[in-house]
């Protein structure tokens, strides 16, 4: 009968330690909000990932937009038949509309006249995913793997039509200041056929505040002033009549502002539910 080795056997166990929960991002103080805010605007702001061609071309409309409101302002504090006080109420709030296209549009001209005059550069990488949904009105997204780490872009949709759902590398076009991406190379074999991706409602109302809420606030305003304004309203004191033209236009405005900063809220909270994990 053959003997059993009496030999002993030594068990290593593995302790395996938990990993930590992953903490949630910390919110931005207002100092990190706003230098996010500025270098958001100084990169072109809402114009970012748009053609030069374009974006210049806008700038032209706004200055033609400009005019008209100098025009109707000048009309007004020409022809109004009440006093100075009056008049200059009346006339002051076409200066917004005015001013907010300076604030939103003149760093992406600026930035779009630079790249007309500056060579694309090439930017080479791994493909990691690509979607006709982006926040911006008319633009998609490609994402890839840079040496540098990963990079988002706003491209055309007619552009993404060659790109695969495959990782593959990638060769973009883009211009220096806007980002925007004149053209884009597969080099990789397209494996996988991207699936079309639906344009969610509540991302279609997304893309469309930041036009829809400055154009409330400054229709708002004007209605609200100049129609006090053009009412015989306190006929024989001109100084009252144009503070509360002033007072009613400002009210409209910030109600304007209340209304649509919580339309804004809702929505953030309804897109929030449609992506796993919530938006970081």
């Amino acid at each position: 009968m053959a003997k059993k080795s009496g030999g002993t056997r030594q068990q290593v166990r593995r302790v395996v330690k938990p990993k930590p929960p992953v903490q949630p991002a910390a919110p931005q103080t207002r100092t990190e909000q706003r230098k996010t805010q500025a270098q958001y605007v100084r990169s072109g702001g809402m114009l970012q990932g748009y053609a030069p061609s374009l974006v210049v071309r806008i700038g032209l409309y706004a200055l033609i937009a400009a005019v008209v409101c100098l025009l109707v302002g000048a009309a007004i504090l020409l022809l109004l038949p009440y006093g100075w006080p009056v008049r200059i109420a009346a006339a002051i709030v076409w200066i917004i509309p005015i001013a907010l296209m300076a604030a939103f549009l003149l760093p992406g001209i600026r930035l779009a006249r630079a790249d007309r005059s500056s060579e694309p550069k090439l930017i080479q990488g791994q493909l990691l995913g690509a979607s006709e949904v982006s926040q911006a009105l008319g633009l998609g997204t490609l994402m890839i793997k840079t040496r540098g780490g990963q990079e988002q872009f706003l491209v055309q949709p007619e552009k993404l039509a060659k790109v695969p759902g495959n990782q593959v590398p990638v060769m973009l076009s883009v211009t220096p200041n806007l980002r925007h991406v004149a053209s884009v190379g597969v080099m990789g074999q397209r494996m996988m056929p991207r699936p079309p991706q639906p344009v969610p409602q509540v991302l279609k109302r997304l893309r469309l505040l930041p036009i829809v809420t400055p154009l409330a606030l400054v229709a708002a305003a004007i209605l609200g002033d100049d129609i006090i304004a053009f009412l015989p309203i306190l006929l024989h004191l001109d100084l009252g009549h144009a503070l509360l033209a002033l007072l009613v236009g400002a009210a409209l405005a910030a109600a304007v502002f209340g209304v649509t900063h919580l339309i804004q809220r809702r929505v953030y909270q309804q897109l929030q539910g449609l992506i796993p994990g919530g938006l970081g």
